[in-house]
């Protein structure tokens, strides 16, 4: 890489195995973006994926809870684990968090040192929490079965300089076009370097890979789980983070290589990306037709709605609210406009039972589908 005096720069070099992999997710993202998938399996796919992220990603840091369990928080079927507390306000937090991501993603949020304080806030504390600030003491990660130091992050007194840093980098790559596959295996890395917080550091580095991914087209829809795949080969996962030999950040890790980790991200993204286009490509070939235009011109939002529809007849602002990761206020904005469209009609007027159905176009979209 060109270095520049005025930023940080990260060492690395992009090898023959990562722009092949970059290829391949270049490849895999075209196709499924360009799936006619209906509205109702794209929530299907999406829903899933969200779930296998929350789980896998708390389980990468020791939550107890199973994948079921882990669905029955999410959707509130049940609220209590005895001697679980811990591990069900984990996954309810991360849920929430990739809501969150989402919709930040959606609009499109410049990634700043703010958005990163009000997303492990989400993560550690849950909605409504104040952005956290950063560690005032030293944190050490230590090996769970013998103690030993495995990993000595750098001083309080250095973490909010790197963090402006880290940040700043991203702007300068996002302007130099660097591949949004290398910015987001980077920020992931340089994120649990810094270990900028006592807990949850993990977890917020995934999500920010995430966020980045998704605001800047490599989403694949929402219908991926990275974390899953980290989960599944916890071994070569943490290896691939060691990227030099001495433990002490100062010693070495501060100026490592990052080549060895953005081969194993952008590899295993690949991987992920062909899985997905090959399950959408299944579900194409099962004679989903070509999707008509009223339903190409829905933005990513109303597309969420209209799937509710899927297994029921009406829904509710707080439906709408949950799905997509809202406030009530801005989900009303939302909905006001959608009836203006014309696509969505008020079923029940009243403020504390107002519901919505589909215009009589769009329910032809959902077919027999509705289960409700």
């Amino acid at each position: 890489m060109n270095k520049n005096q005025d930023i940080w720069q990260p060492v690395y070099t992009i090898n023959s195995a990562i722009a092949r992999a970059l290829m391949d997710i270049e490849s895999a993202n075209t196709v499924v973006k360009n799936m006619p998938l209906s509205p109702a399996i794209e929530a299907e796919l999406r829903y899933k994926a969200r779930i296998r992220s929350t789980h896998y990603s708390t389980r990468i840091e020791g939550n107890k809870l199973t994948l079921e369990e882990a669905q029955e928080v999410i959707e509130k079927k049940k609220a209590h684990f005895h001697g679980r507390e811990r591990d069900v306000s984990e996954v309810r937090n991360y849920w929430d968090a990739i809501l969150k991501v989402e919709d930040w993603a959606d609009k499109k949020i410049e990634f700043s040192e703010d958005l990163i304080k009000r997303l492990h806030a989400i993560v550690h504390k849950g909605k409504g929490a104040k952005p956290t600030p950063y560690r005032d003491g030293q944190n050490v990660i230590r090996d769970s079965a013998s103690g030993g130091i495995v990993y000595l992050p750098p001083e309080a007194k250095d973490v909010p300089n790197l963090m402006a840093e880290m940040v700043c980098w991203v702007r300068y790559a996002e302007k130099e076009h660097i591949p949004v596959p290398i910015i987001a295996a980077i920020v992931h890395y340089q994120f649990v370097t810094i270990h900028p917080y006592y807990d949850g550091n993990g977890r917020t580095a995934r999500l920010l890979a995430t966020f980045i991914l998704q605001r800047d087209n490599y989403g694949l829809n929402g219908f991926f789980s990275m974390e899953e795949h980290h989960a599944r080969d916890l071994a070569n996962y943490y290896n691939s983070l060691m990227v030099h030999e001495h433990h002490n950040y100062y010693q070495g890790r501060a100026e490592a290589d990052l080549t060895s980790w953005i081969e194993y991200f952008v590899m295993l993204l690949a991987r992920v990306f062909n899985q997905v286009k090959d399950e959408a490509v299944k579900y194409a070939e099962k004679g989903v037709s070509t999707e008509p235009e009223k339903l190409r011109q829905l933005e990513h939002r109303a597309r969420l709605v209209l799937s509710l529809f899927a297994k029921k007849n009406k829904i509710t602002t707080q439906e709408v609210a949950v799905a997509l990761g809202l406030s009530t206020r801005m989900v009303r904005i939302l909905l006001k406009k959608w009836t203006e469209d014309k696509w969505l009609v008020v079923a029940d007027s009243s403020n504390r039972g107002r519901a919505y159905v589909l215009s009589a176009i769009y329910r032809q979209f959902i077919g027999n589908t509705s289960t409700k």
